[in-house]
């Protein structure tokens, strides 16, 4: 799994897995992309306008939490 971002453009992308194929972008909504793989299975989400949408909660962090262990770890995200 990987997160870029692209502040040039103000996108950034969550990879899910790496690409083998083409993909079929679904658009949800102004704000994110969903692209799958031909068999339907998930490949990344495009969020779009992606400063504002990092922003909105957790202070500008990206947060991976172990639901089952209580750890967390914190990332401070380089947005503008």
């Amino acid at each position: 799994m990987k997160l870029t971002y692209d502040p040039r453009y103000n996108i950034a992308y969550l990879r899910l897995h790496a690409k083998t194929a083409e993909v079929e972008t679904i658009h949800v909504s102004d704000e994110i992309n969903v692209d799958l793989a031909p068999d339907g299975t998930v490949y990344g989400i495009e969020l779009l306008n992606a400063n504002v949408q990092f922003a909105r909660e957790d202070a500008g962090q990206l947060v991976l939490q172990n639901e089952a262990t209580g750890e967390r770890t914190e990332v401070k995200l380089p947005i503008a």
